[in-house]
């Protein structure tokens, strides 16, 4: 048995598959995924998993060197937002690398989708939880 925190292997697989700037979606219970991107669902029911779980277990595999979010989420879910940014800012001290923090309108946000290689629905039902991992390099 795999002794980390992510035991999924269906997400290990694929976040040992990403290379330099391969991108993976974390996603709430209702967001939309495209036709072609491959669908990890974890949802079970309301807030099982939560989306802050899932991004921590996912980080602990992740070398990730940019995460892009919906403009939208500072406002309509601001306590989202600055714990997204308090794990963000934690993984910075600890590897020393900066993590950019890119926003655009949710519309754009749906449509970038189509760009990630997998799309990881969780059971959150806050508004805009939702966030794309852009892949680093540990070196």
């Amino acid at each position: 048995m795999k002794k980390a925190v992510l035991l999924n292997s269906e997400l290990s697989y694929i976040i040992s598959k990403l290379g330099h700037k391969d991108q993976i979606g974390i996603g709430d219970a209702g967001l939309p995924i495209p036709p072609g991107v491959q669908r990890i669902d974890l949802a079970v029911s309301k807030g099982i998993p939560d989306f802050i779980s899932v991004l921590k277990a996912i980080l602990s595999e992740q070398e990730i060197e940019m995460v892009i979010m919906a403009d939208e989420i500072k406002e309509i879910s601001p306590d989202l937002h600055n714990e997204i940014i308090s794990i963000l800012q934690s993984i910075e001290m600890d590897n020393g690398k900066k993590i950019d923090q890119y926003y655009i309108t949710h519309e754009s946000f749906k449509t970038r989708l189509g760009n990630c290689k997998a799309i990881v629905r969780t059971g959150e039902f806050t508004p805009y939880g939702n966030i794309i991992l852009v892949s680093g390099v540990v070196f």
